[in-house]
């Protein structure tokens, strides 16, 4: 089933995607005991949820709300660098022996629809496609036999960076968190809907052009591998956001190099998540 967060009349909810225009908002008597997606999963109620929506949720338009990212409100926001071959080698780095991290705050993501700020400080806006992995179960130390099981689900996500920020040192955390500049969407997919995560393929295209074409299959530290790792030094708790990496294809890398601005429609779309699409804009500041 594919979850979603959004706003109507001015409060946060949530419910069920049917499709682009048309959403299932969850009944009252469970959005008292669960405010948010979040606490959902956390719960491990997906199923009741996914149950009573379908039994008595309450049908909402897009025209009378506003999407969320699918998480609106992560508790951890982790991404992975350099982990398909095609980018490692347009960014001429060595191969790691360890998945390279850096993070994201809260307040950097956005939504499917709304529209992707193209920060004043930079003319190197770039856009980077990736799998979103929402965890379900938390824990530490999780082994990578185990890791699937603290899956809750996925979605698309676009890792928009401010190339210049990113390489002001070796740090890349100030070209990752410029306001909303991290669309996380447009719905979640539950993990027992995708049951073949390899078998996904992603694409991303500017203005209709297609930019980055991979097989997930392609990642080089999998999804237990990563899910191992960043458990072996931080809890991993519900609702926590992992981005796993961007294919090659990036727009600061050709020749000549390419970027987002102002006008422009970047689309992420992952066979079975759907379509994350944002039009860009100039940010105020």
């Amino acid at each position: 089933m594919r979850f979603v967060s959004f706003e109507v009349q001015g409060k946060a909810s949530y419910g069920l995607w049917k499709d682009e225009n048309n959403w299932l908002q969850v009944p009252d008597s469970l959005a008292a005991q669960y405010p948010d997606l979040k606490s959902v999963i956390a719960a491990d109620q997906l199923d009741a949820l996914e149950a009573a929506v379908l039994q008595s949720g309450v049908p909402v338009k897009s025209s009378e709300a506003r999407l969320l990212p699918v998480i609106a409100n992560p508790g951890k926001v982790f991404c992975v660098g350099l982990n398909y071959k095609t980018h490692v080698a347009e960014m001429k780095r060595a191969d790691s022996e360890h998945p390279a991290i850096f993070t994201r705050f809260a307040d950097s993501l956005s939504a499917h629809g709304a529209p992707l700020p193209k920060p004043a400080a930079t003319q190197r806006f770039d856009f980077e496609g990736e799998l979103a992995v929402i965890i379900g179960q938390g824990g530490r130390h999780i082994s990578q036999e185990k890791a699937w099981d603290h899956i809750a689900g996925y979605a698309c996500f676009n890792d928009g960076t401010a190339r210049d920020w990113q390489r002001h040192t070796h740090q890349w955390t100030p070209g990752k968190n410029f306001p909303a500049t991290g669309p996380l969407g447009p719905f979640m997919a539950s993990r027992k809907a995708i049951p073949d995560v390899n078998q996904l393929t992603l694409e991303s295209r500017l203005n209709g052009q297609v930019m980055q074409h991979a097989s997930v299959a392609d990642l080089i530290f999998t999804l237990p591998v990563i899910i191992e790792y960043l458990s072996g030094f931080t809890n991993l708790s519900p609702g926590d956001v992992i981005a796993t990496g961007t294919p090659g294809g990036v727009g600061d890398k050709r020749e000549p190099p390419v970027y987002m601005n102002a006008g422009d429609v970047i689309e992420v779309e992952i066979s079975g998540l759907g379509i994350l699409r944002n039009v860009v804009v100039n940010a105020g500041i």
